[in-house]
């Protein structure tokens, strides 16, 4: 790794040891019926616990929250101040609902916001803004920070999709689907599929990403990171590989006008091009369950109707 990016590092990992990158996690306080969603979410929580980042949430010991927060708080055993690794914010109304248990017993940095409206907005204070798998308030959480991203009251910011199991599919189609029709502006979601996906993202964004007032130019950040990230999942095949070298590597050739940053482009081209091929057999098939669904659905009301009929 050259100086100039093993200072970066050195100064990004300092400032970060200062006060803590923070991240917000919006996901569900309901388990779901698979339990590789909760899995994934307590290992959402050990990478934020990993990169020493602080977790802001909306305060919750159940379902997918409880299991990000418990994953932080075990990652920050190691570290004495673990009280502070994660920030609460919830309403009076919602915090007098709680009891008081394991989780949030650990808990101390506690924010009580007077309306839901002010606790939406402390919670945009994070720098990256992560959505787990959850219900119809998750969804809320997304639509109000993509408009709120949109008409400017929000600045720009890395916002991630935590894809386990394929859950914001039919979502991801739906947002490029408004946008192509001219409803929205394009949202550049940095979709992960796994806890190895998204501990690279982090990395990548702790190491690159720019706070910046132009949403153009936070835009095509977050693009460039989507558009590289395969072959950065490509390249670390175990542990002893450090998406740090990896990224060093990548700045040192693109300063060369030669064959070798041909080569580069190409392979990052390639490794970009199998995984939207791999994406879009996965949308096929999921188009295929639910082109099954709606046929099954189809005969039982047809059969419905018969026998509705036959009773007259």
């Amino acid at each position: 790794m050259d100086k100039k990016i093993d200072d970066m590092v050195g100064s990004f990992a300092e400032e970060n040891a200062k006060k803590g990158l923070r991240v917000f996690v919006a996901g569900g306080s309901r388990s779901g019926n698979d339990n590789l969603y909760v899995e994934e979410a307590y290992n959402l929580g050990r990478q934020i616990a990993r990169m020493e980042f602080k977790l802001d949430f909306g305060l919750s010991s159940s379902g997918i929250m409880g299991a990000v927060a418990k994953g932080v708080l075990d990652g920050w055993k190691h570290n004495q101040d673990k009280t502070t690794a994660i920030q609460g914010i919830t309403t009076k109304e919602y915090y007098n609902l709680y009891q008081s248990d394991e989780i949030i017993s650990q808990i101390e940095d506690v924010i009580v916001a007077q309306t839901l409206e002010e606790r939406k907005q402390k919670l945009l204070n994070a720098d990256f803004v992560v959505f787990a798998p959850g219900g119809v308030g998750t969804l809320d959480e997304l639509a109000y920070d993509c408009v709120a991203m949109q008409d400017g009251l929000l600045p720009v910011k890395p916002f991630i999709l935590y894809n386990v199991n394929g859950f914001f599919h039919h979502l991801v189609e739906y947002l490029k689907f408004i946008s192509a029709e001219g409803f929205a502006d394009p949202v550049p979601f940095i979709v992960v599929d796994n806890s190895n996906e998204l501990s690279i993202v982090f990395r990548l964004l702790k190491l690159r990403y720019q706070k910046t007032d132009s949403t153009k130019e936070a835009y095509a950040q977050a693009r460039q990171l989507i558009y590289e990230l395969p072959y950065f999942v490509k390249k670390k095949t175990d542990s002893s590989v450090h998406v740090e070298d990896i990224y060093a590597h990548i700045k040192e050739i693109s300063g060369h006008e030669d064959f070798e940053k041909d080569e580069l482009n190409n392979e990052i081209e390639q490794a970009y091009l199998e995984k939207e091929i791999e994406r879009m057999y996965d949308r096929l098939a999921k188009t295929g369950r639910d082109t099954s669904i709606v046929s099954d659905k189809l005969t039982n009301l047809k059969k419905r109707k018969k026998e509705s009929s036959s009773k007259k």
